[in-house]
């Protein structure tokens, strides 16, 4: 643990460290969204960016880190969204329909599902990172998976798929695009139907 820096006041442990860069990271993600780089974070911790890297050993690393440490509160304001929704089609459509809409706002999950530079993040959202939120936000839903006959590998499959339609609406979402009732009505008709 460096004694120094940390604009005077050093991190006790280095989970304090990895912490306050995360937080540093998320609000200039905030401010400004992918474009953010390790120096940056380091100048708004008063560190070099040498400091910086000793926890993360490059800016993509350090984005999907601070948006995974966001994912939670996404994914407690998703599951609030979908609360009473027990039928698989009805909570699958609702959260697809949610996530598009709630994506250009968060800059956060967007590191994680949508190619925010085309070439760098498109392939991400079949990461391992990628892979358990989208697991972990299906998870939560108010879903009796196993009563709909549903098993693990199946919801590891599922999973993957919300994340590639996603990832297609993000990519092009339609000339026009659709919205509201029309998006869900498209997602019940189309994907419901892989569910039934």
């Amino acid at each position: 643990m460096r004694t120094h820096g940390w604009s005077g006041s050093a991190p006790a442990t280095d989970d304090e460290a990895v912490a306050r860069i995360l937080a540093a990271a998320g609000s200039a993600i905030d401010e400004r969204g992918a474009d953010v780089g390790i120096a940056d974070v380091a100048r708004t911790l008063g560190v070099t960016r040498q400091t910086v890297y000793r926890y993360f050993p490059s800016t993509d690393a350090l984005l999907v880190a601070a948006a995974v440490h966001a994912a939670d509160d996404f994914l407690d304001r998703l599951a609030d969204h979908l609360h009473g929704i027990t039928d698989p089609v009805g909570a699958v459509t609702e959260a697809i329909a949610t996530a598009l809409e709630w994506l250009p706002k968060d800059k956060h999950i967007g590191l994680l599902v949508a190619p925010g530079k085309a070439d760098e993040h498109t392939a991400s959202v079949t990461s391992d990172v990628a892979l358990r939120f989208a697991n972990a936000m299906i998870r939560r839903f108010d879903v009796d998976w196993a009563a709909a006959g549903f098993v693990d590998d199946e919801l590891d499959e599922l999973a993957e798929h919300l994340l590639r339609i996603i990832q297609s609406f993000v990519i092009d979402p339609g000339r026009p695009p659709r919205t509201g009732a029309d998006l869900r009505n498209y997602l019940r008709r189309w994907v419901g139907g892989a569910l039934t």
